[in-house]
């Protein structure tokens, strides 16, 4: 029996018997982040970073120097799985900053959520020069959207792979791992608690987005549906949408097709616009 039939056989039953008990032990795995070590091909960008460290713990990695550019990881993610995308910035001239999520890489905390996310951001923002762009990736993305409606200002953003709500991820992982119905709506207000705002709240249809932005998925993810991605372009009226006919969930991130069109972004913003939004 494999690993998740267990955990789904387990949660059938004592789901039933035990909801709110199955419901935080699901709660627990979710908000847990399990990373992996950097692939070989990350291994050249990761040497020649800067390591730093932000006020508040928060570990981060910087290249280059110019217009600065934050970048945030998804879901057990990592700085380094930007490399194309990095190098290319770099080359053109901007200064990126890489964080690590919170309970990520060497940032501190054992669970994180997107809420996290979002402060993580608005942390380094706080310290860094005014944001030419900041570009998420995936529960990254999600957590940028959420941080421009918690303060953060940038003249352009990026979302790659993101989900437009998170109530529909929670549902999501709840039926993955079996919960059945009252544990389920147990779990998502377990998580709810934890993160300090209701989930329907974190809807994107609810946001105001003025920046100018560029919306990226593959076609073939099959992680987050790609409609996800359609919905955020629809509540945004200044994003442009690309949709890549392959890349999966991680690879669209060393698509070339994803870097020039971040170029392209970055390059089009018009000087007067940027120095309103940077004042």
């Amino acid at each position: 029996m494999s690993s998740l039939n267990w955990v789904r056989g387990i949660n059938a039953t004592l789901g039933r018997v035990a909801p709110q008990w199955a419901a935080g032990r699901m709660r627990q795995l979710f908000m847990t982040p399990h990373e992996l070590p950097p692939r070989d091909w990350e291994l050249p960008l990761l040497a020649s970073s800067e390591r730093i460290t932000l006020r508040f713990g928060l570990s981060a990695l910087r290249w280059g120097e110019g217009p600065a550019v934050l970048l945030m990881h998804g879901w057990a993610g990592r700085p380094t799985q930007f490399a194309a995308l990095i190098e290319k910035l770099v080359g053109a001239g901007y200064g990126v900053i890489a964080l690590d999520g919170p309970a990520h890489g060497r940032s501190p905390g054992s669970e994180a959520d997107v809420v996290l996310f979002a402060r993580a951001l608005l942390e380094a923002a706080g310290e860094l020069p005014p944001l030419r762009a900041v570009i998420g990736h995936s529960l990254g993305g999600a957590s940028a959207l959420l941080a421009t409606q918690m303060g953060l200002r940038t003249e352009t953003l990026v979302t790659i792979a993101a989900p437009s709500k998170v109530l529909t991820v929670l549902r999501g992982f709840a039926r993955y791992v079996g919960l059945p119905p009252e544990a389920r709506a147990s779990f998502i207000r377990q998580v709810e608690r934890q993160a300090g705002i209701p989930a329907r709240q974190l809807d994107v249809a609810r946001y105001e987005l003025g920046m100018p932005g560029l919306v990226v998925h593959a076609e073939d993810d099959r992680q987050v549906r790609v409609t996800e991605s359609v919905a955020i372009h629809e509540s945004w009226p200044g994003s442009r949408l690309l949709r890549l006919p392959s890349g999966g969930h991680h690879r669209v991130l060393a698509e070339i097709a994803l870097s020039e069109a971040v170029l392209e972004l970055l390059e089009g913003v018009d000087e007067p616009l940027a120095l309103a939004l940077a004042s």
